[in-house]
């Protein structure tokens, strides 16, 4: 069976469910809806469709809006499923493989000798964060699981569990009564480790694999890859991670890995049944005394007596053996040890500075810290790292508001302890402006007697144009220096309020400039570095593929590597089976090497400068939408943003700490209430005057030979063809304010055009498969907007009137989310 007739099974499937639970009645209610969409996108008058859906309910509305939901989930499951199924059935040297890669470094007059070099110094670090648009409950998930794994059996016995399990699913309650605990999440996001666990050793043979076919011999070289995670660590506006938020996180760590590591032992001392020429069983003999220390808790150094093993395999002759069969226990060793991943720490600056103060002022040694010059908080920052002394007595009970900050830090010292150095990751510091930001933590950390390795984030635009002069300033400092010492400098780029803040174009042109100042900065000062890009799975956070993005971003800016956020709903889509987790890691593992082999070199000056008036074109054009005094109304009208804060979908709160404004809510609410009307703003809004700026002979040339340019047109097209304008308009319904919606639409129209000119065809013509699955789901994804647009016309139309519709709406902003797939 293929796609389709997946998609077909599984749809007949949910509809002899709902006849079976609901009636015939209800049924042909959703075949009815289904009908007069279609004929509503063909063309026809919507007046029969508006009748049928003011007509009903608010329990019918909910029930209308999960039919909808349930086919997409279940479509969902069929298209992973077919990626499966084709990446399996691939031969010969896959695109954008492991192999490619090197079989271009190749041809590029790359050495055996260099390409190793290269691997060696290259590290590819997937983040895990907790800013979920993943709504589905726990339960609902492990039912999607089951009938996952049934998908291949659907002609047979198959077809018969994934009816009970879609027959028990419409009876599950989807949403969720309480907002998930940081603990929750942290349990959501480790559930894809087992799927990326089996997937590491066929990509460490596929490696060793493709150095031989390309260089005709034998390699040590690993996997440059590393997880780490932000879940339990992440603080920045999150009042729910605590000292002990991150304690339980880090202990759950330890336990995951020793299960992790326990089965893989286990599966090894199956496998190693030969006698050792020395002596006997001495392999398992090694392995059960492995087995007994992880299970113990005890302290074990796992990689070198590991490699030993290995080595004496090798010399016995074992060569099979120990490249095949020892692989999966001596990778899962390199990649997760005893620590799972590396828990990084998020603080706001402005919280690291409060801390700071109080400790400075407590101590007598500096009564009003906040208040003085930047050259000043550095003189007083700098004298004291240079002491060793604690600011605060020892033994004291700290404050609570410094115990929020220093117990985080004491918490990832004690995990170090126990399960080595690479528990903890880095401090990351949120809307970094100054060197004293990046300074603070340090000394905070000093007071527990634990080093940490701080990261300045650059967010806003402001902040991105001075990151270069904060770095090099930051590496100029002696005191900091000596905690670097030979270590990577990590500086971490973040795509979310820099689009927020001026629009699409120039935040990409902003990150772009930033990423390539910072590396000549780094360079220049003799520190290796490394980028981190806090992307999401939206066009407006950076999202997309991730091969293509490392390929676009500046030539000569990967040194030590890259790191990259994976967010939420991706984490399914990527890791849910080893498969996918094999293909999505071999994507970014080939896009990482390709973009550190290319030598630093400057795009021509007349690029550069096209682009740096296309930016200031674009952010004036989107400036001027969202400062205009009728926006913010307009925005909250027209999109479910106050329904949203209502989901139980994350422990953050969808806006930092103020009085409500654009300002400080957060990037993927922000995102994620434009892709529930299908706007889609913040993928495209300000592209029209920036490309009108290139003008298309410029364009058309840029796009053909300039892998950032390409990158960011080729993203935009994915924003500009997941938008409709035509659902769009059914939002207008909740806004008096029309000037600025047809601003929108002229916009959106002007830039398809504009766009098309330059790539040469229409939206997505070099990736038909994405095209034909958006033009198949619209019909699906229509009923679920329509019914939103009349809760939320009934909700907001009577005082007090959001609790009787709170249930369809949620369901409908979980249908759109599950339809539309990259929300936030």
């Amino acid at each position: 069976m293929g796609l389709k007739a997946d998609v077909n099974v599984l749809g007949r499937t949910l509809g002899q469910v709902l006849r079976e639970q609901e009636g015939e009645d209800f049924f042909d209610l959703v075949e009815r809806t289904r009908a007069l969409v279609r004929e509503v996108r063909a063309g026809g008058d919507d007046a029969e469709l508006r009748g049928l859906l003011s007509g009903l309910s608010a329990h019918d509305a909910g029930n209308l809006a999960r039919a909808f939901t349930w086919y997409f989930q279940l479509v969902n499951l069929a298209e992973e499923y077919e990626r499966v199924r084709v990446l399996s059935g691939t031969q010969g040297v896959r695109p954008q493989s492991l192999e490619q890669a090197l079989v271009e470094l190749k041809a590029q007059g790359v050495s055996a000798e260099e390409a190793e070099a290269l691997l060696s110094r290259l590290d590819l670090g997937l983040t895990f964060t907790a800013h979920p648009t993943e709504m589905r409950r726990r339960t609902v998930r492990s039912h999607l699981v089951e009938i996952a794994r049934d998908i291949p059996n659907l002609e047979g016995e198959g077809q018969e569990r994934v009816a009970a399990h879609v027959e028990a699913l419409w009876r599950t309650p989807e949403l969720r009564r309480l907002k998930p605990t940081v603990l929750d999440e942290v349990k959501g996001g480790l559930n894809y480790i087992s799927s990326i666990a089996q997937a590491l050793p066929v990509l460490q043979r596929d490696l060793a694999r493709a150095f031989r076919n390309v260089y005709g011999r034998e390699t040590d070289a690993r996997l440059p890859l590393s997880f780490s995670s932000w879940m339990g660590g992440d603080r920045d506006g999150n009042p729910f991670v605590t000292p002990e938020a991150t304690r339980e996180t880090l202990s759950l760590h330890r336990e995951r890995a020793r299960e992790l590591l326990l089965g893989t032992i286990r599966q090894a001392y199956a496998d190693l049944s030969q006698e050792d020429l020395e002596g006997g069983e001495a392999y398992r003999a090694e392995l059960q005394a492995l087995y007994d220390a992880v299970q113990g808790g005890q302290p074990v150094d796992l990689l070198p007596r590991l490699e030993a093993l290995r080595e004496r395999l090798h010399a016995n002759g074992q060569h099979r053996t120990a490249d095949l069969l020892l692989t999966p226990l001596l990778t899962v060793a390199r990649v997760f040890g005893i620590h799972l991943v590396s828990l990084d720490v998020r603080e706001h600056s402005g919280q690291t500075g409060a801390a700071v103060a109080r400790l400075l002022a407590e101590a007598g040694v500096e009564p009003d810290y906040l208040a003085l010059p930047e050259h000043a908080k550095q003189e007083v920052l700098t004298r004291e790292l240079r002491s060793r002394r604690p600011l605060w007595p020892a033994g004291e009970a700290l404050p609570p508001e410094l115990e929020a900050a220093i117990g985080p830090i004491r918490e990832v010292q004690a995990a170090t302890r126990l399960s080595g150095p690479r528990a903890f990751g880095r401090y990351i510091i949120s809307m970094s402006e100054s060197v004293s930001d990046v300074l603070e933590p340090l000394l905070l950390a000093r007071e527990v007697g634990f080093r940490v390795l701080p990261v300045p984030l650059f967010e806003t635009l402001d902040d991105l144009q001075r990151a270069p002069q904060v770095v090099w300033e930051l590496l100029s400092v002696p005191e900091y220096r000596a905690v670097l010492v030979g270590d990577v400098q990590e500086i971490m780029l973040g795509y979310s309020d820099s689009n927020k803040d001026t629009g699409f174009l120039a935040a990409n042109w902003a990150l772009h400039e930033a990423q390539r100042r910072i590396s000549d900065v780094c360079r220049r000062a003799g520190v290796p570095w490394r980028f981190f890009h806090g992307r999401g799975t939206s066009i407006g956070r950076g999202g997309g593929p991730a091969s293509r993005a490392i390929l676009g971003q500046p030539a000569g800016t990967i040194d030590a590597g890259i790191r990259i956020t994976e967010q939420g709903e991706a984490l399914a889509d990527k890791y849910s089976h080893p498969v996918l987790a094999r293909r999505n890691l071999e994507q970014a593992l080939y896009g990482m090497i390709l973009a550190a082999a290319r030598p630093a070199q400057s795009p021509p000056e007349e690029w550069t400068e096209a682009m740096s008036r296309a930016a200031r074109a674009s952010a004036q054009a989107y400036r001027a939408l969202v400062d205009d005094p009728d926006f913010l109304p307009f925005f909250e009208a027209v999109t479910p943003i106050h329904e949203i804060a209502r989901l139980n979908i994350a422990s953050r709160p969808v806006r930092r700490p103020g009085a409500p404004t654009l300002t400080n809510l957060r990037a993927i609410p922000w995102v994620m209430s434009w892709t529930q009307n299908r706007a889609n703003l913040p993928g495209w809004y300000g592209l029209c005057e920036g490309l009108r700026e290139i003008g298309p002979d410029l364009a058309r040339t840029m796009y053909a030979e300039w892998p950032f340019f390409r990158t960011v047109l080729d993203n935009a097209q994915m924003s500009l063809a997941k938008s409709d304008f035509l659902i769009f308009a059914e939002y207008l319904r909740l806004s008096g304010e029309h000037r600025l919606a047809e601003q929108l639409r002229a916009s959106y129209d002007e830039t398809v055009r504009l766009v098309q000119e330059i790539v040469g065809g229409e939206l997505l013509t070099n990736e038909p498969r994405l095209r034909e699955s958006i033009k198949l789901r619209n019909p699906y994804i229509d009923p679920i907007h329509r019914i939103q647009v009349e809760m939320l016309c009934r909700a907001r139309s009577q005082e007090g009137g959001l609790d009787e519709y709170e249930r369809p709406l949620l369901l409908s902003i979980q249908g759109i989310a599950a339809g539309v797939r990259n929300t936030g």
